[in-house]
């Protein structure tokens, strides 16, 4: 395997704390990983700190610099919304196919490279682009991110088997806890588990505001 696309049911469900937790166990593994988040809105080049982006080169031990930066995200736009609409705001346009390029070049010149969609596994990327299309086209397996909150068993469910109906492969699920009063924790994943016959791995709120994916449990073994 050259890689892993992590995708998400939705946005703000836990993708970049899972990036940076398998970037963070394989290295001490050492085992060699690179990691992109290639898409990232809500930021600007001098808000960068506490980021998504940041969060990841924390955990591959790389200084947050605008190398580095243009490295990880080199898609940036300063409105918190989907591509298509953050980059109309700027008068710009998604490159879908320098997104495609920058992938592979990531994939091709490192041994192992996680790559971070941006919201769920959906979203509406260029013309009629979706993450979806971005997935296939990079020939990567997914490791499917969600929540622990109502409903997300039914949205898990629906995500996967329109994942599947366009042949993209889902290596495992990823439970990211969801905060506030949410249905048992344990029962949802035996739920999953059991509904969708995958591997199911689960991340616990974290208290740790210093590098979460530290503490984190092990995810490496999905691999």
């Amino acid at each position: 395997m050259k890689g892993l696309f992590i995708t998400s049911t939705g946005t703000e469900i836990g993708k970049t704390l899972v990036t940076a937790t398998l970037c963070h166990q394989l290295k001490s593994s050492g085992k060699a990983v690179a990691a992109l988040k290639p898409i990232i809105s809500g930021v600007t080049d001098d808000t960068m700190q506490g980021s998504d982006t940041a969060l990841i080169a924390e955990s591959l031990g790389l200084p947050l610099n605008l190398e580095v930066i243009n490295r990880i995200s080199p898609f940036r736009y300063k409105a918190p919304l989907a591509p298509t609409m953050a980059a109309a705001l700027e008068g710009r346009t998604l490159d879908y196919e320098d997104l495609i390029r920058a992938c592979r070049i990531a994939m091709a010149e490192n041994q192992f490279t996680l790559v971070e969609g941006v919201g769920g596994s959906f979203v509406p990327l260029v013309g009629d682009k979706l993450v979806a299309d971005w997935i296939k086209d990079l020939g990567l397996e997914s490791l499917l991110v969600v929540g622990s909150y109502l409903g997300t068993i039914s949205h898990t469910i629906a995500t996967l088997e329109a994942m599947t109906a366009r042949g993209l492969p889902v290596r495992a699920i990823v439970i990211s806890e969801s905060g506030g009063d949410n249905p048992d924790l344990a029962k949802t994943t035996e739920e999953i588990e059991r509904l969708t016959g995958l591997r199911v791995a689960v991340i616990p709120r974290l208290s740790s505001a210093f590098a979460p994916w530290a503490s984190a449990p092990d995810l490496a073994h999905l691999i």
